[in-house]
């Protein structure tokens, strides 16, 4: 039995839910992936799934078993990944996780630049909107937070920014504009929601003066828990929502969109790529965060410096 090779064939039916979709993304038959898992489970004398016709599942053994043989794997990745580095270009697969806005905003702009420096690392990019994803399952988890965000993840912080309020060109010259925010009940306001609770109070506080929060009580004409589908219907005229700076300053820039309200935001926030261990960080892992870091603060300036007076 190759172990390492039945090692890396049980992480991947534990991270793909099953055997047949660890087959496909090793591009093994599944009867050779069952067949390794079992030739595992006899060497260690103990089971590491149960099996049932509807779900996958790891026993305590095999919680136990994976935790490890991802530390020993990443340890493994490392040292080839070091001594690659050395000798060649920089290589092998990376995977990331992030919600459909930090898919298409973040990431998606990144990577015609990125490989043109590292053109030998693959980009396996999971979309969703998981609100727990396991972190440990990724190489790099994005996640988008509010400012104060101390969650128990080891994370490295890419980017701060705000969130504005915008609405059409359109929309302000059949509605006009408010001019404080005590007006903002009177519009058409579009709202974020992640939750089932639909508060009414939409918190707000002048960008110069972070510490004085005010709420103003507001009926949504439209609930999302999309922010592409809200900042689609703004530009349509549907009304007023609340964007992150970085995202719609092209379209402030172009004209599409005017910020309204200034200078209160609803929210200060952060951008944080979580990573499965502060100690095991592939070297392929290492050179996109910096290179992440570094696109997605120029964009911050950039779109600071846009909105500057908008």
């Amino acid at each position: 039995m190759d172990r390492l090779q039945s090692m890396r064939v049980f992480q991947r039916v534990v991270a793909d839910g099953g055997f047949a979709a660890a087959a496909r993304s090793l591009d093994m038959s599944p009867p050779v992936v069952t067949r390794l898992v079992a030739d595992l489970e006899e060497h260690l004398g103990t089971r590491l799934l149960q099996r049932s016709t509807r779900r996958l599942t790891l026993t305590e053994a095999g919680q136990s078993y994976l935790n490890r043989v991802r530390h020993i794997l990443q340890d493994i990745d490392e040292a080839d990944a070091a001594i690659s580095s050395k000798t060649h270009e920089l290589s092998g697969v990376l995977h990331l996780y992030a919600a459909p806005v930090l898919a298409s905003y973040v990431i998606a702009p990144l990577i015609a630049g990125f490989r043109q420096q590292y053109p030998k690392i693959v980009l396996d990019l999971e979309v969703d909107s998981r609100p727990d994803p396991s972190v440990e399952d990724y190489d790099i988890t994005m996640m988008g937070t509010a400012a104060d965000f101390d969650g128990d993840v080891v994370a490295r912080k890419i980017a701060d920014s705000v969130s504005i309020l915008v609405a059409s060109p359109e929309y302000v010259k059949r509605r006009g504009a408010p001019s404080a925010i005590e007006e903002l009940p009177a519009h058409d306001c579009l709202r974020l929601n992640w939750s089932s609770s639909r508060s009414i109070q939409w918190p707000m506080w002048r960008e110069d003066r972070p510490t004085q929060a005010q709420s103003v009580d507001v009926e949504p004409v439209m609930w999302a828990n999309h922010t592409d589908t809200l900042l689609r219907a703004a530009l349509d005229g549907a009304g007023i929502t609340s964007v992150a700076l970085d995202l719609v300053a092209p379209y402030v820039t172009r004209g599409d969109l005017v910020r309204v309200l200034q200078p209160w935001i609803t929210g200060r926030l952060a951008l944080y790529a979580a990573l499965p261990s502060r100690k095991f960080i592939p070297q392929r892992t290492r050179v996109f965060l910096d290179y992440m870091t570094e696109k997605t603060r120029e964009g911050s300036h950039a779109a600071l410096a846009a909105c500057v007076g908008c």
